[in-house]
Parts: structure tokens; C-alpha cells; sequence
């Protein structure tokens, strides 16, 4: 499978616009032969807009992600549209004929939710954020977190999916390689100046639990936070597979789920848990 991380300038607030250069990055990384695509955290409206959240939000069924849905039917691409502000009580109005959501949300409030989308257009997967930031951040007080974590079987792989600060937490991720996930998308809105941190975090994660783990990170400034880029994909021995700077950037790497297995026999250290 051919994995592009889609690096987008996100400007804080300005939904149209950044959706218009999320939906120009799908296109370029389909002409470039990717087979998935994936989108930042909070792509839509940014991270650190959060006097724009209320406004901002959606359904499932809304604006941002119906044109995402129709970008991956269009170019025949799945993606990962990662993350928007749903508006949780207009979910479970979604008219009657539409895709099911396999993970119910709660009756109302906003989370911070991504959506993967195979390249028919159809919802695979829906995971909501679990572990909101709260140091000097909105994030805790004005959102929801998730309580369920799905996984989906997409071109050869079982892919979960975290978010960003969810990076710090290594339970999460062992309770997806325990449901057989071997490629995990890890959609962010990781600022300066914690570089360090957003280098060895996700790599981590690789080497532990022996699986790529592919992190998106968003570009661009905010008012008190700058986005530092550096999207990077991680194979299982947690090598970098391909990363690039805190420009926008489109950054591909061919993974092969066959190498997860390869890797697991050849070190079978999650064998030895106890």
C-alpha cells in the first residue's frame, strides 16, 4: 500500500479554505499513486481556534466530511479525515439511507473525531479522540472524549487510529494490537517547541508494539502555538520510512503488512508479555 501523509498549512479557523487544501492534497496524492491519504488533526478549523469549535462543528453527515467522502470516490483513494469538531447531538440525527457509524456517540457535546473513508466513499472506522489536552489548553473543557476504539481492515491492513496527545499514553496502544491492528494513523496538532517529544513518541510506539505507526502533523501559526510538521512514517522495527520539515509537504511510503509479520517472527517480543 502506498501511505501519503498529507502536511497541510491549517489556518486558524478559516474551514473553507483549509478544507480547499485538504481536498487539493487528496487530489495531488492520488495523481502521485497513493492508495491511502491522510488528513491532520483538526484540519478543518485548527487545533488552537477554539473560540471556533462551537461554530465550527459538525456532523458525520456535514459539509467537510461529505467532501472528503466524495474526494475519495473521485480519485479512488481512500482517506483519513483526521480530525473535525463533531457536533455529537447532530450525529444521531443522521438521515435515514446514510452510512451506519460503527462506534454511537454520546446524545450531545463536541469531540474531536476522525473518520476513515475507503475509496467507495463509505465510513470504515470513527474514533474519537480519548485523551483530551488540558494543559493550558480549551481541549478538556470544551470537548468530549471518546470511550471506543474501533479497528478497520483496509487494503491488506487492521488500522487503528489515535490522536496526537493520545501519543503519551502506550495502553492505548496495546489494546489495538490486541485487536489485531498492525498499522496505526496517528492524526496531530503537535506545536514547537516539543520536538523531541513528537520524534521519539510515535517511534515508540513502533518498536513496542511492532507495527507502522504513521503520524500526520499539521503547518502553520496560531496565535499562541506554532505547528511543527515533521510527519513521519515508522515501520515496525520503528525506522523512519520517509518524514519531511514543518513546510506543507506530501510525505508517501509503501508499507507492506506482510512486513509486520515478518518482524513480529523474527522478534516475537510481544509474545512475551506478562
Amino acid at each position: 500500500m502506498r501511505l501519503a501523509l498529507a502536511q497541510l498549512y491549517v489556518e486558524e479557523a478559516s474551514v473553507d479554505a483549509n478544507t480547499e487544501r485538504a481536498l487539493d492534497a487528496i487530489a495531488a496524492a492520488a495523481d502521485r499513486g497513493a492508495d491511502l491519504v491522510c488528513l491532520p488533526e483538526l484540519f478543518n478549523v485548527g487545533f488552537f481556534a477554539f473560540d471556533a469549535y462551537q461554530r465550527s462543528a459538525e456532523a458525520l453527515h456535514g459539509s467537510t466530511l461529505t467532501a472528503v467522502s466524495d474526494a475519495a470516490v473521485e480519485h479512488d483513494v481512500a482517506v483519513l479525515a483526521g480530525s473535525i469538531v463533531e457536533d455529537l447531538g447532530a450525529s444521531m440525527e443522521e438521515p435515514s439511507g446514510g452510512t451506519a457509524d460503527i462506534s454511537k456517540p454520546a446524545d450531545s457535546g463536541l469531540a474531536n473525531t476522525s473518520v476513515l473513508f475507503d475509496a467507495d466513499g463509505e465510513r470504515r472506522l470513527v474514533y474519537r479522540k480519548h485523551h483530551l489536552f488540558g494543559y493550558e489548553s480549551a481541549e478538556a473543557r470544551l470537548l468530549t472524549s471518546g470511550e471506543t476504539l474501533p479497528t478497520a481492515d483496509l487494503l491488506g491492513f487492521t488500522v487503528g487510529v489515535t490522536t496526537c496527545y493520545d501519543l503519551r499514553f502506550p495502553e492505548l496502544y496495546r489494546d489495538l494490537i490486541d485487536s489485531g491492528v498492525d498499522l496505526v494513523l496517528v492524526p496531530s496538532a503537535w506545536p514547537y517547541p516539543r520536538v523531541e517529544h513528537w520524534q521519539v513518541l510515535p517511534r515508540a510506539r513502533a518498536i513496542e508494539n511492532l507495527a507502522y505507526v504513521a503520524a500526520v502533523n499539521g503547518s502553520g501559526e496560531f496565535e499562541d502555538a506554532e505547528l511543527l510538521g515533521r510527519s513521519t512514517v515508522y515501520d515496525p522495527w520503528g525506522n523512519v520510512l520517509a518524514s519531511t520539515d514543518d513546510r506543507p509537504d506530501l510525505v508517501f511510503a509503501d508499507v507492506d503488512p506482510d512486513r509486520v509479520d515478518s518482524v513480529r517472527e523474527e522478534f516475537p517480543a510481544l509474545g512475551d508479555r506478562r
